[in-house]
């Protein structure tokens, strides 16, 4: 039978507080990261930028419509580079902008996802005010002139690094040619900084200096240090499709977080853990054991670790299946579970509102099905408005930005990170190789 899930939650939606904490009461211990490492700021104290060419590494890997391969949909990731480019230029200096763009492997491809960086030039010179140079290439004679050409404050940018194949092996010989165009530079793709590639760690060490971006600075200053010395109580959000990824950012947080929450299709491997029919829905048999042993490590230490109580099902994987809303004790036949239910949302809600510190990361359902985006969307909802009430909100990986996004609370949380992978692994407590590149002070 067909439920109207919109109906059944409209009474549980989460209402707009009236009051707005402003974000200056909010205080955060400076991260040790930090500390060690030289920022774009302390870069211009040290030297004069002006007429200086600076390479900036930045993330430029943004999603285009599927209908022209051309426009931008989300321009959250060309808006986060706009501060430490100003800066930049505000001094005087070039900048050079360099940035993979999907994953071409090694191929010259012209158009699309994993193609050319054209499609983001005409709305880098909208966000920067300034015209943007375009290069076809990222190292070789040809860019090396046209870098050695700029003058005071212009903008340059790269072709899609990743043409080479070397990129995500941290090839020297493309580390180098970088290494030709600037005398210093500016890690701001916090994105990519969990990854030891040319552009990100490689070419660091053909630099006279290199600096944290003002991007990457807010995203250690919030993730490390809302994390390592958190306003408790803290909670973390964690969602997506598959345990594996997951488990070793779950098992550091049992040892940060009073609360966890999970969502998404790693549920049902947690429910198949405690002897439940899952149905047709997602499981991976081969974390079962691992799901049970974090559910007890969670009870040994005290962490109330959240399952849904219910969730909608459907009868195929498509916006258009028909749907119910059963308890995870009642899932079976071919029926799967595809988002959290109205029950669930209703026990997260409360259970956000006990919280200070709120780390989300992973969507609670198919978020890019209309029909299943509820769950995501409400906790999204809750978040700004825990972060009205006074609490630090932190959404990290992609469904969950898009979805905070699309709620169009993108301003209503106090820290939407631009990195997935790296926003996991610095919550993982490892060292970024973006960030041990750069110059100690």
């Amino acid at each position: 039978h067909k439920v109207n899930i919109a109906t059944m939650l409209s009474s549980i939606a989460v209402r707009s507080a009236s009051r707005r904490l402003s974000s200056s009461c909010r205080f955060y211990h400076a991260s040790p990261l930090l500390q060690e490492k030289l920022t774009v700021e302390g870069l211009a104290k040290k030297v004069n930028l002006e007429g200086e060419n600076v390479l900036v590494r930045v993330d430029l890997n943004v999603p285009l419509s599927k209908d022209d391969d051309v426009t931008v949909t989300d321009d959250t990731r060309l808006r986060a580079i706009v501060p430490t480019t100003k800066f930049l230029l505000d001094h005087g200096a070039n900048v050079i902008l360099c940035s993979h763009f999907g994953r071409p492997k090694g191929e010259i491809i012209e158009k699309g996802k994993n193609g050319r960086l054209n499609p983001v030039v005409s709305h880098l010179e909208r966000l920067l005010e300034t015209k943007v140079k375009k290069v076809d290439d990222c190292m070789g004679p040809q860019v090396e002139e046209a870098a050695s050409g700029l003058s005071k404050g212009e903008v340059l940018l790269l072709e899609n690094t990743r043409f080479y194949a070397g990129e995500t092996k941290n090839d020297a010989k493309l580390a180098a040619g970088l290494g030709k165009l600037a005398d210093y530079f500016v890690m701001d793709a916090f994105g990519t900084a969990h990854r030891a590639h040319s552009s990100t760690a490689g070419v660091a060490e053909h630099m006279k200096l290199s600096a944290a971006g003002k991007l990457m600075e807010k995203e250690l200053k919030y993730l490390k240090g809302a994390v390592d010395s958190p306003n408790r109580p803290m909670m973390a959000i964690v969602g997506g499709a598959k345990v594996s990824t997951k488990i070793p950012v779950i098992e550091s947080l049992l040892d940060k977080c009073d609360t966890i929450l999970l969502g998404g299709g790693m549920i049902f491997t947690f429910y198949k853990a405690q002897g439940y029919d899952i149905g047709a829905s997602l499981v991976e048999d081969d974390m079962v054991d691992l799901a049970k042993e974090l559910m007890e490590k969670a009870e040994a230490k005290g962490v109330k670790l959240i399952l849904p109580s219910d969730v909608v099902v459907a009868d195929k994987f498509a916006n258009d299946a028909n749907t119910a809303i059963t308890t995870v004790d009642n899932i079976s036949g071919d029926w799967m579970g595809l988002d959290i239910g109205p029950e669930t949302i209703e026990t997260f809600a409360k259970a956000i509102e006990e919280s200070n510190t709120i780390v989300f990361n992973g969507p609670m359902g198919v978020f890019e099905m209309p029909n299943f985006a509820t769950g995501t969307i409400e906790v999204a909802k809750m978040l700004a408005k825990a972060t009205e009430r006074g609490a630090t909100t932190i959404v990290g990986g992609g469904d969950s930005v898009a979805a905070v996004n699309q709620a169009g609370l993108g301003d209503k949380v106090s820290h939407i990170s631009t990195g997935g992978g790296a926003s996991l692994e610095l919550l993982e407590g490892k060292e970024l190789p973006g960030v041990a590149a750069l110059t100690e002070v």
